[in-house]
């Protein structure tokens, strides 16, 4: 769920609260409506738990305490707040015995809007030639522990990079749109093909260029050992069932055109990644709409056609929606004057409008 915040009751007992946290945003319901969840623990004997949320635009009647269920065996309490789309709103908790306040905090930045997961190769993640900052404010990011507004670089990935990414971009323009907060989590890894994120101990046929991730099985066999996939679903399952609007894929340059020996065909590409869509809608247990970006730039060779029709047909059955096709931000939007693969400060902003330019196309449509 992410990182508790505790403060004193009595003497050493305390109130944990695990949700909701400071700059975390809740998946609407509707265009309109959401809840946030509030939830912890009370290490103490009390007799009630309440909530409300404060905000200027909300309605007077939605500012009335709400009482949260508490389990007074093991001091369990958890509850959802019905609430608009929108915010920043405060979240209010009180604990009370005999009629009495004890112990109050305040969350003072909680939104009810739209969540994304991202994953992919480095395009997905901080490798970005410009750290690029929120102009909105109103985007916020998840690591797994706690939200911040998603200024560069964004926390969570599973490589450590430091640059820039597209999602401070891609945020900005969603909030633009729809005027409700923005909250990504990513979960990319650089230089990743897709066989090094299959689940664990799929065959993953050949060697990729970056060997890490790929083991032999007890036969010998080249296979996957899940850690991509199992750390994307770490974070799956933190956000919880249908947590999140949508998982944004941006990822193929280390599968196309790759060099002897370390290359699959567009057709093993295409069966492995609708075998990672599918892994992840059963872990996840709910079926996750997945965008697939068409990814297969390099310098010198802008784009790879069969692997581009790859992730194409992928649309084309259902299995993903489409995502932008990057292959079209050629040298004027890459890094060390266009030498690059990854994007420029330009070329990061164009990416974030491409991805939500896609997004909104699905989202007016489902919103409706």
């Amino acid at each position: 769920m992410g990182q508790a915040d505790s403060w004193p009751l009595a003497g050493s007992e305390t109130v944990t609260l695990t949700s909701p946290l400071d700059y975390q945003v809740f998946q609407r319901k509707t265009r309109i409506r959401g809840s946030i969840l509030v939830e912890g623990t009370i290490a103490g004997k009390v007799s009630r738990v309440q909530a409300r949320i404060l905000g200027p635009e909300l309605a007077q009647n939605a500012e009335r305490w709400r009482r949260v269920s508490l389990n007074h065996g093991n001091g369990h309490f958890h509850g959802s707040l019905p609430a608009p789309a929108g915010g920043f709103y405060q979240v209010e908790v009180q604990v009370l015995t005999n009629g009495k306040t004890v112990a109050d905090t305040t969350v003072e930045h909680v939104g009810v809007g739209e969540v994304f997961v991202v994953a992919g190769q480095s395009n997905s993640t901080n490798y970005g030639e410009v750290r690029q900052q929120t102009q909105t404010s109103m985007v916020t990011a998840f690591d797994g522990k706690s939200w911040r507004i998603a200024d560069d670089p964004q926390p969570g990935v599973q490589d450590n990079s430091q640059k820039g990414s597209f999602i401070p971009a891609f945020g900005d323009a969603m909030y633009r749109k729809y005027k409700v907060p923005i909250g990504v989590a990513d979960v990319g890894r650089g230089s990743t093909s897709v066989r090094q994120w299959l689940p664990a101990g799929r065959p993953v046929f050949v060697m990729p260029t970056m060997e890490k991730y790929v083991v032999r099985d007890s036969h010998g066999a080249l296979v996957s050992d899940g850690t991509l996939f199992n750390g994307m679903m770490m974070r799956i399952h933190e956000l919880g069932k249908h947590g999140f609007r949508a998982l944004l894929w941006h990822q193929g340059e280390s599968d196309a055109n790759q060099p002897t020996g370390h290359q699959i065909t567009p057709a093993q590409y295409r069966a492995m990644l609708t075998d990672v869509i599918h892994a992840s809608q059963k872990a996840a247990g709910w079926k996750i709409p997945w965008f697939v970006a068409e990814a297969t730039y390099h310098p010198g060779q802008p784009k790879d056609v069969p692997f581009e029709e790859a992730q194409m047909e992928l649309w084309k059955a259902g299995v993903a929606n489409a995502g932008p096709n990057t292959d079209l931000l050629t040298a004027e939007y890459r890094q060390n004057h266009g030498k690059g693969v990854h994007m420029n400060d330009e070329g990061l902003k164009k990416h974030g409008q491409m991805w939500a330019e896609c997004v909104e196309a699905y989202l007016d449509h489902k919103l409706k």
